[in-house]
């Protein structure tokens, strides 16, 4: 279950005679590398215990407004997570979603969330097929709720039809399959990340505050798409990906080289590192030495590797970042034409936001269209723009360009 190692699932409980089986579900969760944050009903309680779900989870579980944390604590468990899945969703459950309600902690959730809601129904046959329940179905369904069964089969009450939450087994393979959206199925994506250092003497360097995340997702998530992912990066402190084959290089020289040496036999190519734009015309050979005197260094523009790239005569669908900290739609077009860009992501940096944040906010731009991507946590906002790099290119594909000219190809 690759697919789930290091994704952040936030569980509803709530009263029904399965949340028995939510102890298992949380116990496959965590095997499965994911990290879960627990949310019960009070009614939930009556079923199992907070602590034996806080012990299977290893984090806290949360039922009352007062322990979510801050005064906006549930606004940041909802935007924690990756996915929201209630299980078992009551009857009842299914109601106060479909109405909007907020008036306990997981329904606010539920509603404050910009995560995909998937909910694993657990009732009555008669409740489930009753025509309120049809109709609180559909409306959530409408709105890109997912449902996950029920199963049908003897209940609890001795009755035998639809309305058994589906076993955790099952509800496991559904959230895995979730983070494989196929979108880009058989393509080969090429991706740089972090920072470049660039050479002032053996023991200084200059350097940017990127941290890499930002990039790492972008690869995790592109390999979760389905495609082959080569992933050149700077001197971070990050794990590989799963299923991403990594260089790692130092300076923007090195970047360019280890590009160049991949692309030729690369459809996507998505430039997240901050590359330095300047270098020291010349490394010292031996180590500068400290005086009262001011040090003046001789600086040179350093390579651009997205303008390389995208020159190429044969070059792939390109895709750069752009991190403004003023004038960020009118930076990001500018790059875009500059550039000859088939899609350019623009970020502020700042407000907690960008480099060395976990956090992003993201404003994509093509030709002919733009979409903004709110703020969200760097992996969840990373699938969210391969989706759309994903329905760019396959645009691009069905209507290529025409003519010689790609000083502003896009796709």
């Amino acid at each position: 279950m690759n697919s789930l190692a290091n994704k952040r699932i936030l569980l509803g409980v709530t009263g029904g005679i399965a949340a028995y089986k939510s102890a298992e579900l949380t116990r496959l969760l965590r095997r499965a590398g994911a990290e879960v944050r627990v949310v019960m009903t009070a009614a939930a309680a009556d079923f199992i215990t907070p602590l034996t779900l806080q012990a299977l989870s290893g984090q806290p579980v949360y039922s009352r407004w007062d322990e979510a944390g801050a005064a906006m604590g549930h606004i940041e468990l909802a935007r924690w997570a990756d996915r929201v899945l209630v299980a078992p969703a009551t009857a009842d459950t299914l109601a106060r979603l479909a109405q909007g309600r907020a008036d306990d902690l997981l329904s606010a959730l539920c509603l404050a969330t910009t995560a995909p809601l998937y909910l694993a129904p657990a009732m009555n046959q008669a409740m489930w097929r009753h025509a309120a329940t049809r109709d609180n179905v559909e409306t959530l369904r409408s709105r890109g709720v997912r449902l996950l069964g029920p199963a049908e089969g003897e209940q609890a009450c001795g009755d035998t039809g639809p309305g058994r939450m589906l076993e955790p087994e099952a509800l496991l393979a559904a959230l895995s399959a979730s983070f494989e959206s196929g979108a880009l199925a058989g393509l080969k994506v090429l991706v740089t990340a972090g920072p470049t250092r660039e050479a002032i003497d053996p023991v200084r360097f200059m350097g940017n505050r990127s941290s890499g995340k930002m990039g790492y997702a972008v690869a995790a998530a592109a390999a979760e798409a389905g495609a082959r992912v080569q992933l050149v990066s700077g001197p971070v402190a990050l794990p590989c990906p799963p299923r991403v084959e990594r260089v790692m290089v130092e300076s923007a020289a090195e970047m360019l080289d280890a590009v160049l040496e991949r692309v030729a036999d690369t459809d996507i190519f998505v430039a997240a590192a901050a590359v330095a734009d300047y270098r020291p015309q010349a490394a010292a050979a031996d180590k500068i030495k400290k005086t009262v005197q001011p040090l003046t260094l001789r600086l040179e523009p350093a390579p651009d590797i997205l303008a390389t790239v995208s020159r190429l005569p044969q070059r792939p669908f390109c895709v750069g970042f752009a991190a403004e900290t003023a004038d960020l739609e009118r930076h990001a077009r500018k790059k875009r034409l500059a550039k000859s860009l088939d899609l350019v992501a623009a970020n502020r940096v700042g407000r907690g936001l960008g480099f060395e944040a976990d956090d992003n906010e993201l404003h994509l731009f093509w030709e002919g269209g733009d979409a903004r991507l709110a703020r969200a946590p760097k992996p969840r906002l990373a699938r969210l723009l391969i989706e759309h790099i994903a329905a760019r290119y396959r645009a691009g594909l069905a209507h290529p360009p025409q003519g010689d000219d790609h000083a502003d190809h896009t796709a």
